[in-house]
């Protein structure tokens, strides 16, 4: 089977919004082991999507069409499907229905533009969005069926899953004998990653993939067929092996979601302490459902007014070593899990850049102190060369390694080769 899809819409071609959902789509269809060939995006010009549609329905077995489908002028991708098909297009009674009954029921007037949305092609078969008012549908054009979903990514991802999965998996005979397994990687790049599993003998229907999500890179292992899949969980204790610490994670697309299921299922709870990350640990931690169990407080101790009344780091601690120090950083921890007897504290203190730094403390460095129960311990690292919000990001990923490291009474201090400088 061969999948492609087509983007719409001028303000993702245009690169003023950043098309995250073809992202989504290629990445859940991946671990359905489902795989896309080829990803266009088309502006919202009547021409140039119907010359999309019919050229690239004589080379794909399904496109998925994302984008377009709502009330306004600039929404063409059913008018255009419809001249690519030759036919008219014709009100769909179920979902006109279906707008009168959702827009009485919010107790809201329906815009005559509204009933745009139920004019589908001829030929379309009607697609259901449970959760929005654009109304999906597909057609079959030349080799291809073509899928059309909406733009909103919440109405999006209800119909992948609900909708084009199911169909594509009946329509194909797609077996269900896939199984994806992701390793979370933190403190090598991936040209040294690939360099070590390159020496790996690699079993027959096992493929391995690699995904750039800084300041993580994913491992994917990717199993086709029973023979393989079988051996998948042996393969992956290999690669474990292989790597070392740079696996920090498994099935889990960031350390804080690991940090999040861990705490989550333990009566510990965490305090945080932030200066150059700025609340990016806590925010981190707040996007899942549940945090407030363990999530004691977040204290952006951004001056060093804030860390001595805050934190109670003592005035000669900043005076003798300054704020970016293993002295300061592990005063900042110790104060934060005191505040409300915590079990863990995590504190961070860095120059992030583009300025700021010193010939003693350049852009880059950062302090980091895991405080616990009977002690606390602390790094000082070099990050140089990166952006403001990828050193931030980085801080919070070795944090939240710290913290793992310690629950599972691993080393807390891990060795990251040579992917950050360790200082001290």
């Amino acid at each position: 089977m061969k999948l492609e899809m087509i983007c719409t819409g001028e303000e993702v071609l245009a690169g003023q919004i950043i098309d995250t959902n073809a992202a989504w789509v290629a990445d859940t269809l991946m671990d359905q082991g489902i795989e896309m060939q080829r990803r266009i995006t088309v502006g919202d010009r009547l021409e140039d999507l119907v010359d999309a549609f019919i050229e690239r329905s004589k080379h794909a077995d399904v496109i998925i069409v994302n984008g377009g489908l709502g009330p306004t002028s600039d929404d063409m991708s059913a008018e255009a499907m419809a001249l690519a098909k030759g036919e008219a297009l014709i009100e769909n009674k179920e979902w006109s229905q279906r707008l009168r009954e959702w827009f009485a029921k919010n107790n809201r007037p329906m815009p005559e533009s509204n009933l745009k949305q139920a004019m589908l092609p001829e030929s379309a078969i009607m697609v259901n969005n449970p959760v929005g008012t654009a109304c999906g549908f597909r057609v079959k054009l030349n080799n291809a069926w073509l899928f059309f979903t909406p733009g909103v990514p919440f109405e999006l991802k209800h119909m992948i899953h609900e909708q084009f999965i199911p169909f594509i998996k009946q329509a194909f005979k797609i077996e269900d004998k896939v199984k994806l397994k992701k390793l979370l990687t933190l403190g090598a790049g991936e040209s040294a990653l690939a360099q070590e599993l390159e020496k790996l003998d690699v079993p027959a229907g096992i493929t391995i993939g690699y995904r750039s999500s800084m300041p993580h890179i994913e491992i994917k292992l990717f199993a086709r067929g029973e023979i393989a899949i079988t051996a998948l969980p042996q393969f992956t204790d290999t690669v474990k092996v292989c790597l070392g610490e740079s696996v920090v994670a498994e099935d889990v697309p960031t350390l804080a979601e690991a940090i999040h299921l861990q705490l989550l299922n333990s009566d510990f709870t965490l305090a945080l302490a932030e200066s150059c990350t700025g609340g990016m640990l806590a925010s981190q931690l707040i996007d899942f459902a549940g945090s407030s169990k363990y999530l004691a407080h977040s204290v952006i101790s951004y001056s060093n007014q804030a860390k001595m009344q805050l934190l109670g780091v003592p005035t000669t601690t900043l005076e003798s070593h300054g704020a970016v120090s293993i002295p300061t950083v592990e005063a900042m921890a110790e104060g934060a899990r005191k505040v409300l007897d915590s079990d863990f504290a995590l504190a961070t203190s860095g120059i992030a850049g583009p300025d700021g730094g010193s010939d003693d403390k350049p852009v880059g460095t950062i302090t980091i102190a895991l405080a616990y129960r009977g002690g606390v311990e602390s790094q000082i690292l070099r990050l140089p060369r990166r952006s403001r919000n990828l050193v931030r990001k980085l801080t919070c990923a070795i944090a939240y390694d710290m913290l793992r490291r310690k629950l599972n009474d691993e080393v807390v201090i891990a060795n990251y080769a040579s992917y950050f400088r360790i200082e001290q």
